[in-house]
């Protein structure tokens, strides 16, 4: 451990979908097929809609009536499945992260992941595009009762951190996320992968993508966030 993990300066906890790796598209697909086996839309606006959220508050709203615990686990399971199929031999980290993960913990801050999908989808993203290592912790949606809007995810994310949740910034790419780090206590920068700039202007900060983005950038969120809270 470097002397800079020794005194963090805070963390930053990521959302995996939208942020970690562009793969909004393959979770449509697989939930366009999902929806075609029960005869029922799944539009652009319900994508849209639910997009950060867990499965069992998203099956519900897609087959319009209340589902019992046993078929939203097994229709979860196979949406899943058939994303991770479609979307394994297309990952790719998206321009500029890699560098400010380092960045980041070059600086003495702390890396987490913090996601509403489950961890088989977690593993593959991370494994794939060969950044586990740079993570001190990962939260997946397995993980906590109450997914996103709910803070539930990153509070736990601060905790394995050990950091409180004022000295912690989130990123994110989905409204639900943003809801979430801010009901947590927690900056928040959103990228505009998903959603539009319009959509995101409950975030600290707005970036189209990572390249230019510095250690530097973060630190001051959490210094703002701290001298609000003191």
């Amino acid at each position: 451990m470097s002397m800079a993990e020794d005194r963090p300066k805070g963390g930053v906890i990521f959302d995996l979908d939208g942020v970690i790796a562009y793969t909004g598209w393959a979770h449509k697909q697989a939930w366009r097929e999902l929806a075609a086996m029960y005869g029922v839309p799944f539009d652009e606006q319900l994508f849209v809609r639910t997009f950060g959220m867990q499965n069992y508050q998203i099956i519900p709203l897609l087959l319009g009536r209340q589902v019992d615990p046993t078929e939203i686990q097994r229709l979860s399971a196979w949406k899943e499945d058939r994303y991770r199929q479609i979307v394994a031999s297309q990952l790719r980290a998206p321009a500029g992260l890699v560098e400010l993960l380092h960045d980041l913990r070059a600086n003495g801050l702390r890396l987490a992941i913090g996601s509403s999908a489950p961890v088989e989808n977690v593993d593959l993203v991370l494994g794939r595009l060969g950044i586990t290592g740079l993570f001190q912790a990962i939260v997946h949606g397995g993980m906590v009762a109450r997914g996103k809007p709910a803070p539930d995810t990153f509070l736990l994310a601060a905790s394995l951190l050990a950091l409180q949740p004022q000295m912690c910034v989130v990123v994110e790419d989905a409204v639900a996320g943003i809801e979430a780090a801010k009901a947590a206590g927690m900056a928040v920068v959103a990228i505009t992968t998903t959603r539009p700039c319009a959509d995101l202007a409950g975030a600290d900060m707005i970036i189209d993508g990572f390249l230019g983005l510095k250690a530097s950038d973060f630190v001051r969120l959490i210094e703002c966030r701290k001298r609000m809270t003191a």
